[in-house]
């Protein structure tokens, strides 16, 4: 039986996206840049998994890029607050994460990349924006908060542990819980084994085919962002919407579908005001999906598992 403490609440940072909005809009572009220098050298993968960023100890790390004959990384450090890169030569370089404009980031990395002798030739347009200012005339974007900074990556740090636990679940095709830069939004993706109608796109500044691939499969669609909310959101959609999902439970209390988003919200604030956050953001989005599942008519003995059925690979579990 859980415990539910003080301690449990307080572990979830608290940061009003009102507060930091300058910093994420900047931040948000330089992600973009980190993005597109990882899509530049790796090759393609379903649904664009190989473009995406994953939360790591330090803050969010592209981790191995696939290089000529060896390989980099490059990790957004919001402890230190610097950008580092790192060959396999043993190599590497940092940038400091700092208020200033998007174009120095951009000339700064570029700089570090060809120092270590990494090529790369990005689209210098953001995506899923508008205005996509080009990133080396970006001198509009400017701002750096550390410690708003540091607060994301400490939800970032939540959510990933939270989506983990939910994908565990799972035993069909899933994403990892990867950090799209695009949206600016971690997530995790299962799909039913089934096609999907072809995706209309509307992103804006982004190809209707780049949308047509990520969701040529039909899918269920879990994760955060830094919006939707106070203190941003936890989301869950399917795609298509079956007929019935959007007047399905949500779960907890807190939790609502959105007609503007087309998706269930489950503001960011009710789940790090509750006694049981863990507890409450696993009712949501095991809710949301068997919405998606039960509605959509999938397969779902031949999908899902309990992930404690050997207990025996973690040894402390068996005097459980």
């Amino acid at each position: 039986m859980t415990t539910h403490t003080p301690d449990a609440r307080r572990s979830w940072p608290r940061l009003k996206v009102a507060d930091w909005t300058d910093t994420r809009d900047t931040l948000h572009m330089v992600t973009q840049i980190v993005g597109k220098i990882r899509l530049s050298n790796a090759p393609l993968v379903n649904h664009w998994w190989q473009v995406t960023l994953y939360v790591s100890p330090r803050g969010l790390t592209t981790g191995t890029v696939p290089h000529r004959t060896g390989s980099f990384d490059i990790e957004l450090d919001f402890v230190e607050h610097h950008l580092r890169i790192r060959g396999s030569d043993g190599r590497q370089r940092v940038v400091a994460l700092s208020s200033r404009p998007v174009a120095e980031y951009y000339r700064d990395i570029m700089t570090a990349l060809e120092e270590l002798g990494i090529e790369v030739h990005v689209d210098v347009r953001p995506n899923e924006v508008d205005p996509a200012i080009p990133f080396d005339e970006d001198y509009e974007h400017a701002t750096y908060d550390p410690e708003a900074a540091h607060l994301f990556w400490q939800q970032l740090v939540r959510a990933d542990r939270g989506l983990g636990e939910f994908r565990s679940h799972f035993t069909g095709k899933v994403s990892p819980v990867h950090f799209f830069w695009g949206a600016m939004d971690l997530a995790c993706t299962r799909f039913s084994g089934a096609d999907a109608p072809t995706h209309p796109g509307g992103a804006p500044n982004c190809g209707d085919w780049v949308m047509a691939q990520g969701y040529s499969r039909e899918l269920s669609s879990a994760g955060f962002w830094p919006g939707g909310g106070d203190e941003g959101a936890f989301y869950s959609y399917a795609y298509p919407e079956p007929d019935g999902f959007s007047a399905a439970a949500p779960g907890p209390d807190g939790a609502y579908y959105s007609t503007e988003f087309r998706q269930f919200l489950l503001p960011y604030e009710v789940v790090a005001d509750s006694d049981d956050p863990d507890r409450t953001l696993a009712e949501f989005l095991h809710a949301t999906y068997c919405a998606a599942a039960d509605h959509g008519g999938w397969d779902r003995g031949s999908l899902e598992d309990d992930p404690g059925r050997w207990p025996q690979h973690k040894p402390g579990l068996r005097a459980r």
